[in-house]
């Protein structure tokens, strides 16, 4: 029987991805598993806008403390759902080649991911970073579906 020990949770902060991350706490207080919630930062737009590199640097480091506090208020507020180790990180870079890198240096077992994040056409197709994940992991992937109709 499968167990997982080690459970990945990318999150956007989406109504999905909270879902996702509901899922996941209930599968680890099954299997005494740890979770890693994981926030990536995207940085590649911003070279589209010819800023200044120190003003780039800022703003990174900024998100960077915005989302380990997103992170923290999202692990607080589902903390009714069992006494269960949640590690929250935050990377910058590529969101689906971030994910899959925190998934090797973990070791994960399974990674829980929302089907559709804030982006892109959610009524008719996978997000892509998530079609990017399911596709190159080396871990199962447990995907769920949109809740929005």
């Amino acid at each position: 029987m499968f167990q997982p020990r080690k459970i990945l949770v990318p999150t956007d902060f989406s109504e999905d991805s909270d879902l996702a991350f509901r899922m996941a706490l209930s599968i680890a207080g099954k299997f005494r598993a740890r979770i890693f919630l994981l926030h990536v930062i995207s940085n590649q737009n911003l070279a589209d806008y010819c800023l200044d590199q120190s003003i780039v640097d800022r703003f990174l480091n900024e998100s960077v403390v915005f989302s380990h506090e997103k992170l923290q208020d999202v692990i607080n507020r589902n903390k009714q759902i069992g006494d269960i180790r949640v590690i929250p990180d935050v990377r910058k870079g590529q969101p689906y080649e971030e994910i899959l890198k925190e998934a090797s240096e973990r070791k994960i077992d399974l990674i829980v991911i929302a089907t559709h994040g804030k982006t892109g056409l959610q009524k008719y197709f996978i997000g892509s970073v998530t079609e990017k994940v399911m596709k190159e992991a080396k871990c199962p992937v447990l995907l769920l579906p949109s809740q929005e109709k």
